[in-house]
């Protein structure tokens, strides 16, 4: 029994040290300046807009979503290698970005301002689609609890998003969502556009 236990830890453990992405990118003058997300081989992932932030907004990617963020970094080789593109004419500062993979002890990080290789390309517009996704969340919660005319403006927001597909983990808004539509308190148009969006994440996909 004692060596069935042992192992069953050992299983845990090495099931918590799966591979793990981390992204993050700094720039002074945009909203928010600082962003970093990791996500986890299970789809997981954990948003912050601040290396301390004590309260991160979590999530977690479809099957196929984490997959292909997976693949893509597979591709990179997990990122051992510069992914700064240099050029002749100089080019703007779009930010600091940063790219690790980790899995048990390998560990391997690349910065950069902008890359012409386009999986390194495809993997930051993944980054920015996850950060943008959480973004949404964070204004829409934040309507909800401190400025309900403002709940129908997130809304809008949120929909344009959903129906332009820019989200990722569409069914982290629906327990708001749902809120909202409950809630008499909140307009009647922000209450049925919240069931209608909800609706709409919820409706099966072909």
């Amino acid at each position: 029994m004692k060596w069935v236990s042992i192992l069953l830890l050992a299983g845990v453990l090495s099931a918590a040290d799966g591979p793990r992405l981390f992204f993050s990118k700094k720039f002074p003058g945009s909203k928010p300046e600082y962003v970093q997300l990791t996500v986890e081989a299970s789809g997981a992932v954990d948003y912050r807009e601040a290396p301390d932030d004590e309260l991160p907004l979590k999530f977690k990617l479809t099957e196929e979503e984490t997959r292909t963020v997976f693949d893509l970094a597979d591709k990179l080789e997990h990122f051992k290698n510069p992914l700064e593109t240099q050029t002749k004419v100089p080019i703007a500062f779009m930010g600091t970005k940063t790219f690790r993979y980790e899995n048990g002890a390998e560990t391997r990080q690349v910065q950069f301002n902008y890359s012409a290789d386009l999986n390194a390309q495809a993997l930051h517009d993944w980054f920015e689609r996850m950060s943008e996704s959480a973004q949404y969340r964070v204004d829409l919660e934040r309507a909800a609890k401190y400025d309900k005319l403002g709940v129908d403006q997130a809304l809008r927001a949120l929909w344009s998003a959903l129906d332009h597909k820019c989200l990722v983990a569409p069914e982290q808004y629906l327990p708001m969502l749902d809120r909202i539509s409950k809630n008499e308190t909140y307009m009647h148009t922000a209450r049925a556009k919240a069931s209608e969006i909800a609706e709409t994440i919820r409706a099966p996909k072909p």
